[in-house]
């Protein structure tokens, strides 16, 4: 009987550097998401914004190291790319869309 999926063996001396990997994913993660919040709140100068974009970078490429770790396949590689890239956006636009509403609804 073939199975159904075939996992590729991870050594068990490569679980630390797949941990730690993946927590920094997470880390820069959430110091993206952070600093592009506190930008677009106008708590942090404007300018500022770019610092935010170093952490989407950090998380980008952790994220690509960590998929070299678990070898993952080509399927698994594009769609982290494309979920970086939505990350990248999806901040901008919810605050767009409050910003939008806002205007809607001030002005009635």
């Amino acid at each position: 009987m073939q199975p159904l999926f075939i996992r590729p063996e991870i050594a068990p001396d490569q679980f630390l550097p797949i941990f730690i990997i993946s927590t920094l994913v997470l880390i820069f993660g959430v110091g993206y998401a952070a600093w592009i919040t506190l930008t677009k709140m106008d708590y942090l100068p404007k300018k500022w914004l770019n610092f935010g974009y170093i952490f989407w970078a950090l998380q980008t490429y952790s994220l690509y190291e960590l998929s070299i770790l678990i070898h993952s396949n080509n399927f698994t590689t594009k769609a982290l790319v494309v979920t970086m890239i939505a990350y990248l956006f999806i901040p901008h636009l919810y605050f767009h869309l409050i910003s939008e509403s806002d205007k809607r609804y001030d002005s009635k």
